[in-house]
């Protein structure tokens, strides 16, 4: 009688310790009621105070450790009643946000790997991916999950020096899949 019931024991724990080896282990919640969005950002990040905020950043946090690695919410004004496909398609919108990750006079070169678009509680999405290389030819690989909400257009970004992509591909793709907006 003892042995099924250790076996039981044995499998639920071996189950429930894969469970917490995923993409989303180790990640919280952040939510900005007032603005209406919220997403998941790895433990240990912290938030960072944004002084100038003409650019419309709404909050960053960033590791401690590698501190070039971080994930940040923009908010600009698009008129009230537009969706985000009045904006275009997600390569357009996409290519037009590329223009602010790397300006035309800049010194840093952007290309779009990935622009697609989903549905999350019948508001619309697009997923966009870059790589950026910057004048010292260092790289960095950006995620970004754009949507509108009363005539707004909210893009969270994260992004990570290019050499960590490949061991935090899943976990940042999770954080931008986490984005929502009400």
């Amino acid at each position: 009688m003892l042995r099924p019931i250790l076996a039981f024991v044995v499998f639920a724990l071996s189950i429930t310790l894969l469970g917490c080896n995923n993409a989303t282990s180790g990640l919280q919640s952040y939510t900005n009621a007032l603005e209406g969005y919220e997403f998941v950002y790895p433990n240990g990040w912290q938030e960072i105070e944004v002084e100038d905020n003409n650019a419309g950043v709404d909050v960053v946090f960033r590791d401690i450790v590698e501190r070039s690695e971080n994930v940040s919410v923009v908010i600009n004004e698009v008129g009230e009643g537009k969706k985000l496909t009045d904006l275009g398609t997600p390569s357009d919108v996409g290519q037009r946000l590329k223009q602010t990750i790397a300006p035309p006079n800049s010194d840093r070169q952007a290309q779009l790997l990935r622009a697609e678009q989903s549905q999350k509680d019948g508001k619309t999405y697009y997923q966009l991916e870059y790589q950026v290389t910057f004048p010292n030819n260092q790289q960095r690989h950006d995620l970004a999950s754009v949507a509108v909400s009363r005539g707004k257009l909210f893009t969270l970004n994260v992004s990570t020096p290019q050499h960590r992509w490949d061991s935090l591909s899943e976990r940042f793709k999770a954080i931008a899949n986490s984005f929502e907006v009400y």
